[in-house]
């Protein structure tokens, strides 16, 4: 057999993962078996592969945890097998610098879709102990997207989409270097090494800020926003089944909620009751956020009278709720509590796309209309609070928005230093200032 040289996936899913025998290979996949054996034994292959699975089994106790630490070891172990061949363990600084460049721009070949699944099963509707699995033929070690906005003109220009240039974020330089750094003081710790390559790496900003290309805030302008939810109240009016949707549009953005603070969560699904007024007349709205944290955002007026109300008239309720009012706040054409992440999204989007197709047909530029095709359900949380910043507490909008530090919502939506600068040069001549 020949020595591999693509890529090929060599962890499956978390689930299939935990079930592993890891004092032995018995219970791997025969793809992923014979993909190791094939590689020269110098390479030590089977031993990497053994390694990197027993680092995973360390960080098994959450999936989020472990796809994202099995992505990056993963492309560790098979860059040292097919590009560097080189033996995993015996990796050296110039080694972990050269995978990092690597990384910053990876081979085309390495490079495809998102896929859901990296080896597709071969059997019944029913799995049983004798399915079969084969390699899904589009996964590849990095994966890309392209752009919504470059999606949405491909699909009004009735083209093929253009896929743009690789490129890794900042978050994930930071995260293979943790992460890898991790991978090898756990094998300096469990004896199977002597070094840490990426803790030898000493210019690690070197692979950081590679481009000074300007990345858009995912804020909509005022206008843009305007269509937005005017074309929610249009459709509102015309078909009483947008009525929900009017009220999403405006809930989301009234208060600066995340989608799981309207589809809720295992252990809570919003009602009317969440919404409560107090004693001096402000209302609230009483959530379950990340991490099961508990909290209040306050609600503006305008909110209340113009969709709170109007809401509940269409579904029949008195006009405000009550403290134990436990009419779910959004629920299901056959009533159901609460709508899916999924479905919420997808309800913003044909608002999104509708507000666009008004826009054009107005005769808006360019300029104008495009950051609405590439405009999500997240999108209005950051419109609304950048509109709101100028003119509340700096602490006040922290709280609201949830955020831990102040200082991310500092540096997110006060640029009032910027702004000052900016000014500061903006009417100095060129010359004749003797």
């Amino acid at each position: 057999m020949p020595i591999p040289t693509s890529p090929h996936p060599l962890f499956e899913t978390y689930g299939r993962f935990s079930e592993l025998n890891f004092s032995a290979l018995n219970l791997e996949l025969p793809a992923i078996r014979n993909y190791l054996e094939r590689f020269p034994s110098e390479l030590q292959a089977i031993e990497s592969y053994r390694a990197v699975r027993s680092f995973l089994k360390s960080y098994s106790g959450n999936e989020a945890t472990f796809n994202s630490y099995r992505t990056h070891v993963e492309r560790l172990l098979l860059w040292a097998l097919i590009k560097s061949k080189s033996p995993l363990l015996d990796l050296r600084r110039s080694h972990a610098e050269s995978f990092m460049e690597f990384c910053l721009t990876p081979d085309p070949a390495w490079i495809g879709p998102v896929v859901k699944s990296r080896f597709n099963r071969i059997g019944g509707r029913k799995k049983i102990a004798t399915d079969t699995y084969t390699l899904n033929s589009e996964w590849r070690p990095f994966s890309q997207t392209i752009p919504k906005d470059e999606r949405k003109r491909a699909e009004e220009q009735n083209r093929p989409p253009l896929q743009g240039a690789y490129r890794l974020a900042q978050g994930s330089i930071a995260q293979i270097f943790a992460v890898c750094g991790s991978f090898f003081q756990y094998a300096i710790d469990e004896g199977f090494c002597e070094h840490n390559p990426f803790k030898a790496v000493k210019q690690k900003n070197q692979y950081k800020q590679r481009t000074t290309e300007h990345q858009d805030s995912r804020i909509l302008t005022s206008l843009q926003w305007d269509f937005v939810l005017e074309t929610a109240e249009l459709l509102a009016s015309k078909d009483a089944k947008y009525e929900r949707t009017l009220f999403i549009v405006a809930t989301i953005f009234a208060m600066y909620l995340r989608v799981s603070d309207l589809a809720g969560r295992e252990n809570w699904k919003p009602t009317m009751g969440d919404l409560r007024q107090d004693n001096a007349g402000n209302w609230w709205y009483h959530v379950i956020g990340k991490g099961n944290k508990a909290g209040k955002i306050s609600v503006r007026d305008d909110y209340v009278e113009k969709y709170l109300k109007r809401w509940r008239a269409h579904q029949g309720l008195s006009s405000l709720p009550g403290f134990r009012d436990k009419t779910p706040l959004i629920a299901t054409r056959r009533g159901r509590a609460g709508l899916s992440d999924r479905h919420i999204r997808l309800l913003l989007q044909e608002i999104f796309d509708r507000a666009l197709d008004r826009m054009q047909a107005e005769g808006w530029s360019e300029e104008d209309v495009g950051r609405l095709r590439s405009a999500s359900l997240h999108w209005l949380r950051h419109t609304s609070a950048t509109f709101d910043a100028p003119y509340r507490d700096m602490k006040d909008l922290q709280t609201d928005l949830r955020h831990n530090s102040l200082s991310t919502t500092q540096n997110v939506y006060y640029n009032s230093e910027d702004e000052k600068r900016a000014y500061s040069v903006k009417r100095l001549p060129m010359q004749g200032r003797s």
